[in-house]
């Protein structure tokens, strides 16, 4: 069985919540994220909510890092889903855990687009 892509579903808890207040602070680390995984950016578009919090996404070439922040609860939910062999979404995973000071976390991936790879043959026609 082939996939398509991979998405890693990410909670992280008891984050440094300076940190997740910071809409410019967490483009930034998104951006390293997806740089560290080895993805090609395409753009990024970050909202900061009032009073606070802030979601954002990354999309990528190989498809898109996004990230949803309660600093009233030290939590951030994310999600990465990347196509292809160059990128490793579980990179990603690594580094934002790391840059928000998560104390606990949990991940699950799934394999998107799954399916038998169909053998083509071509015909060659005289």
């Amino acid at each position: 069985m082939k996939a398509l892509g991979r998405h890693i579903l990410l909670e992280l808890h008891e984050c440094d919540s300076e940190i997740l207040r910071d809409h410019k602070k967490i483009e930034q680390i998104m951006t390293g994220a997806a740089l560290a995984a080895k993805a090609t950016i395409v753009k990024s578009v970050f909202h900061h909510f009032n009073p606070y919090g802030v979601s954002g996404v990354v999309v990528i070439a190989e498809s898109h890092l996004s990230v949803h922040t309660w600093p009233e609860y030290g939590y951030a939910a994310l999600d990465f889903f990347t196509c292809g062999e160059e990128v490793d979404p579980w990179v990603a995973h690594h580094y934002v855990a790391e840059k928000l000071k998560a104390k606990r976390k949990t991940s699950i991936e799934m394999k998107r687009g799954v399916f038998d790879m169909p053998v083509l043959k071509h015909k060659i026609e005289a």
